[in-house]
């Protein structure tokens, strides 16, 4: 692994120790979008008042980017706004947790997504704030991670599981290259993603996920990103 060279090195889950030091949470939170897209439509014109915004952040790493966009929305949406940041890293976790800066707002929890059982840390959170679903879920840059380690069935059991969850579901797609990348990178380092030749999603895998997300789960899209400088781009489905 050569920081200097911003090389991420090889890993199996997208759990780098150092994912910061060559993909800039500041920049991406300047490609999130105005206030308009996350709020959903209101009711009856009713106001929301002062109700805290509750986001779900999939993949959170070390909590650098949870921090920037718990800020980024209290700011937008002059409400309070409470995080709950989950990785399948406890490693990442631990640092998340001893580097939260807000502590009564995020909360962090070491969890696999696709493990009901430790799913069930998601369940209680929601049931602790009387919630049936998330205002909003991120998942950015981690598609490809559930792709390459669970198949086509897994990344669409993902998507489901969570879309079940979400008012706004934000997906940030990694291109087919990526996959390519992280494959040559993970062969390099002595080991391989067993799955990566059987993957039916490939080339088109962008197109894919959206299909899926409109056309079986029912989503719309309301905002694409520009793309970052890994040519990825940020969208959000109602």
């Amino acid at each position: 692994m050569d920081i200097r060279n911003n090389d991420p090195g090889a890993v199996q889950y997208g759990n780098f120790m150092n994912y910061y030091q060559f993909n800039s949470a500041s920049e991406r939170v300047k490609l999130l979008p105005d206030k308009d897209v996350w709020l959903p439509p209101l009711k009856d014109n009713k106001s929301p008042g002062n109700s805290p915004y509750f986001v779900l952040d999939v993949g959170c790493n070390c909590g650098v980017f949870t921090q920037l966009l718990h800020k980024y929305l209290e700011e937008l949406l002059q409400r309070p706004v409470k995080i709950l940041g989950v990785d399948i890293d406890n490693r990442l976790i631990q640092r998340a947790v001893l580097e939260n800066e807000s502590p009564e707002e995020i909360s962090y929890a070491c969890v696999d997504v696709l493990d009901d059982e430790a799913f069930e840390s998601v369940n209680a959170y929601l049931k602790l704030n009387h919630l049936e679903k998330f205002d909003a879920i991120c998942c950015y840059s981690i598609t490809m991670w559930i792709h390459l380690n669970h198949h086509d069935q897994g990344l669409q059991l993902f998507m489901r599981k969570l879309s079940n969850l979400a008012q706004l579901l934000v997906v940030e797609p990694q291109p087919w290259k990526c996959y390519q990348t992280a494959e040559r990178r993970l062969k390099k380092a002595g080991e391989t993603f067993p799955l990566f030749l059987e993957l039916k999603w490939r080339s088109d895998v962008e197109m894919q996920i959206q299909n899926y997300l409109e056309n079986s789960l029912d989503r719309r899209k309301i905002f694409e990103s520009t793309p970052t400088k890994w040519q990825r781009k940020i969208c959000f489905y109602s």
